[in-house]
């Protein structure tokens, strides 16, 4: 596939695109950077801000679909960015899209008709990350595209080893952590097949 690619040099994104080229995918990154991303002859490089709407544009041009590997960054970096995302892919008619976001915004067990972040299930007492990927699930959601929101919950660095549980729009029971690697196993896997199109998806061991 010819993948457009957010958020590539994150401790996520990273291991995405390392996993994305090694499987034969051609992939055209927007990143600040570009000296952080290594030369592969599959990966094109933007170089670009994705809040700026042309930058975007252009990284989705010819693309079979998205991924989004994008933080918050403390920033509003996030909400500015997905509906340049959803422009583009509308302008250009592609469907798929796979973002990375965070356990918060899963379906709360403890408040009926809240999300974690806001629900008491966190023990997180800042929710300004939250609420930016709660931004960026709403215009998802309320676009016409067949969207993905992996959202791990506690994520240390660690390696893929292809064991975990996952859960449409929940957190998995009990779930406490899950790898940076399998996170981006999972998600890379999600991205091709197309499981969970219209879903949020808790993941954890």
């Amino acid at each position: 596939m010819r993948i457009a690619m957010f958020g590539g040099t994150g401790r996520v994104g990273s291991l995405m695109l390392a996993a994305l080229l090694e499987d034969g995918h051609t992939v055209t990154a927007l990143v600040r950077d570009p000296g952080r991303l290594k030369a592969h002859p599959h990966l094109t490089v933007v170089q670009g801000d994705v809040k700026q709407k042309q930058d975007a544009q252009k990284t989705i041009e010819g693309a079979d679909c998205v991924v989004s590997a994008l933080g918050t960054d403390k920033s509003t970096t996030l909400s500015e960015a997905v509906p340049h995302m959803i422009a583009g892919m509308e302008q250009e008619g592609i469907r798929r899209i796979l973002t990375i976001g965070t356990a918060g915004i899963l379906n709360s067990r403890l408040t009926p008709g809240a999300l974690r972040y806001n629900g008491g299930d966190s023990n997180r007492k800042l929710t300004a990350a939250a609420e930016e990927h709660h931004a960026a699930y709403s215009a998802l959601a309320a676009s016409s595209l067949d969207w993905t929101i992996v959202c791990p919950t506690y994520l240390p660095d660690g390696s893929e080893t292809g064991v975990y549980r996952v859960m449409d729009d929940w957190l998995p029971p009990d779930g406490r952590q899950i790898s940076t690697g399998d996170t981006a196993h999972f998600a890379v896997r999600e991205l091709v097949e197309g499981k969970h199109a219209g879903h949020r998806v808790g993941i954890a061991y």
